[in-house]
C-alpha cells in the first residue's frame, strides 16, 4: 500500500488547489451548490492527475530504472507490477470522469477530459518539446482555473488569470532548472533518458527565464492589488500590503533554488519549507482580514 500511495503522488495534489482559486476570489464560499462543485471539481483533478503520475511512471519505467534516483519509484523497482499499474491506472481514470459525469456537472467533466488528452499528449511526445513542455504544464494549470472558474459559472478577472499564467510558468521554469543542474552530464547524453528535452535547455537560458517570470509574477500580482476593478470586488483598496508577503514568498523559493537545492518537486517544496509555509499563512490571514473588513 505504501508503494501505491507513493505513486498516486498524494503531495502533489496541493497543485489542484488552483480549483479553487475561483472560489475564493469571488467570495462564491458562501453559496454551497458553488462549494460542491468547486469541492467534486477538486477530488476530480486528484484522480486525474494521480492516474497521469501513474501513465507517465509506465511509459517511463525504463528509463526510470537508469536513474540514480527514480529507479525507486514503485514500478521502475518492480514493487507495484505492470499489470495493477494497469488496473490502478482504469481505476483513477473512471473516477475521475466518473464524479462529474454521475452528478451531471458537464463543465467539470470537460475541463478533467482536456486535463486527460493535454497529460496523456504530454506524456507520449510533447514533453521531450523544448518550452513545449513547460507550457504543457502551465496550461495544466489553467485548465484547473478554468474547472474552478467558467466550468461553476465563475468569471475570473484577468488579474487572476495574469498571475496564475506567471506563476506556473515561473515554477515550470524552475523545475527545468533544478533537474538540469542535479542531473549527470553522463545521463543528459543517454539516448532515451528520464529528461530527453533537458539536452536543449541550458542553466544560464533557464537561469533567464525564471528571473523574467519570477519578475512577471511579482509585477502582475502588484498590479492585481492596486486596480480599481480588485478594490471594487473585494471591498478594500489595501490588498496592496500583502505584497511584501508575496515577495518574500518568491524570494524564498529562488533562495530554496539556487542554495538549497530544491526546485524538482515544486508541491514538496511549498509544503516542506517552514518559511514558505508561514508566508503563505500569513497570506492567508492578512486576505480574510481585509476582505471581511
Amino acid at each position: 500500500m505504501k508503494d501505491v500511495i507513493s505513486l498516486l503522488r498524494p503531495q502533489q495534489w496541493l497543485k489542484n488547489g488552483f480549483v479553487l482559486i475561483g472560489l475564493i476570489f469571488s467570495h462564491g464560499w458562501s453559496e454551497p451548490d458553488l462549494v460542491r462543485q468547486v469541492a467534486l471539481g477538486f477530488v476530480a483533478f486528484c484522480l486525474a492527475s494521480s492516474a497521469v503520475y501513474v501513465l507517465n511512471d509506465y511509459f517511463d519505467r525504463e528509463a526510470d530504472a537508469r536513474h540514480p534516483t527514480k529507479r525507486h519509484r514503485a514500478i521502475a523497482s518492480g514493487a507495484v507490477s505492470l499489470p495493477a499499474a494497469r488496473m490502478l491506472m482504469l481505476g483513477l481514470f473512471g473516477g475521475a470522469l466518473g464524479l462529474p459525469a454521475i452528478g451531471g456537472h458537464w463543465g467539470v467533466l470537460l475541463a478533467v477530459v482536456s486535463y486527460l488528452i493535454l497529460n496523456m499528449a504530454y506524456t507520449l511526445h510533447l514533453k521531450h518539446k523544448v518550452l513545449v513542455d513547460v507550457f504543457c504544464i502551465v496550461a495544466g494549470f489553467m485548465i484547473r482555473l478554468a474547472c474552478g472558474t467558467y466550468a461553476v459559472g465563475i468569471i475570473p478577472s484577468r488579474w487572476m488569470l495574469l498571475c496564475s499564467f506567471m506563476l506556473t510558468l515561473f515554477l515550470g521554469f524552475a523545475k527545468r532548472r533544478a533537474e538540469i543542474v542535479s542531473m549527470p552530464d553522463t545521463e543528459l547524453a543517454l539516448e532515451g533518458g528520464t529528461r530527453i528535452v533537458l539536452r536543449h535547455y541550458s542553466a544560464q537560458l533557464l537561469d533567464n527565464l525564471v528571473a523574467i517570470t519570477a519578475s512577471a509574477t511579482l509585477l502582475a500580482y502588484g498590479l492585481y492589488t492596486v486596480d480599481a476593478e480588485t478594490a471594487a470586488m473585494h471591498g478594500t483598496q489595501h490588498l496592496v500590503v500583502t505584497l511584501p508577503i508575496v515577495t518574500f514568498g518568491v524570494f524564498r523559493y529562488l533562495y530554496l533554488l539556487y542554495k538549497g537545492g530544491s526546485g524538482e518537486e515544486p508541491g514538496r517544496d511549498l509544503l516542506a519549507d517552514n518559511q514558505i509555509r508561514m508566508a503563505v499563512l500569513a497570506w492567508l490571514v492578512v486576505v480574510v482580514l481585509l476582505v471581511r473588513t
